[in-house]
């Protein structure tokens, strides 16, 4: 579009020299210079970009300040739980717990909705915040990444997780170490909240002799259960991203539960 300005100020220019005093012809290289930076800002301000950019700022005045503002998305669970893991561990973990053995009473045993022992309800639901949401969030994702390189194996695709030989020894690794905290701390304490419930005693000495005594008669069966549920469940829960390990755990730990509340929940 500027050619066409560019060639009338020659233009000009060769024509003035016969109609222009010499004194004053001195000066038209500079006037028609700056007649040129004149024209050349015109042309910028009225290109169509610029008047699309002057329509939007005037349809909208603050377009320029919210130019740069990253738009507000819609809620996700997935960012919540990567943002506040803790605490979505032990909402889903309490949550999950007192629902498992509601539906036990309910639903396996038949328990009239009236006769719910809301005693053996608060047991679970203590249980499920104190051990399976906090404690259990601490070691499976602060403990576990500091022995096991975790981060590397768990965002890989699957086809790279079958690869990676090294990752799916740490796999293993993790899965017999935490069938072990489940046998000898989950377990035990399991009995030790279940007898702090329905002892009757405010003796806490009493919870433990009660509880691991109620832990050793049981261990036979509960650790075959245990294993065959757990063993395969944590092949998963393992290879699962880190803000997912526990939530993913928790769909086979509600099942678990209930048969655990089935089993071992009752006076």
């Amino acid at each position: 579009m500027r050619s066409p300005f560019i060639f009338l100020l020659v233009l000009l220019n060769q024509q003035t020299n016969g109609f222009v005093p010499t004194s004053t012809r001195k000066n038209i290289p500079s006037l028609l210079s700056e007649s040129k930076n004149i024209l050349d800002n015109i042309l910028d301000k009225t290109s169509p970009k610029n008047i699309e950019s002057t329509e939007e700022l005037l349809m909208d005045p603050l377009a320029d300040m919210n130019a740069d503002d990253t738009p507000p998305s819609s809620w996700s669970y997935a960012q919540f739980a990567q943002t506040y893991p803790n605490v979505n561990n032990i909402g889903i973990a309490t949550i999950k717990t007192a629902s498992a053995d509601l539906l036990a009473q309910v639903a396996i045993a038949h328990t009239p909705v009236s006769d719910i022992d809301w005693e053996r309800a608060f047991l679970f639901c203590a249980f499920g915040a104190t051990y399976l949401g906090a404690f259990q969030y601490w070691y499976q994702v602060n403990i576990f990444k500091k022995i096991f390189d975790v981060d590397k194996f768990t965002t890989q695709s699957w086809g790279d997780k079958l690869k990676d030989t090294e990752g799916l020894k740490s796999l293993f690794a993790q899965t017999a170490l935490d069938l072990t905290v489940l046998t000898f701390i989950y377990l035990p304490t399991f009995y030790v909240f279940k007898a702090g419930v329905f002892s009757g005693s405010a003796d806490p000495s009493v919870w433990l002799s009660t509880g691991l005594d109620n832990y050793n008669t049981n261990f036979a069966k509960d650790e075959f259960d245990l294993v065959r549920v757990w063993a395969p469940a944590d092949l998963v829960c393992f290879s699962v991203p880190l803000y997912l390990r526990l939530p993913v755990r928790h769909v086979v730990s509600f099942v678990w539960t209930a048969y655990l509340s089935f089993s071992r929940g009752g006076h």
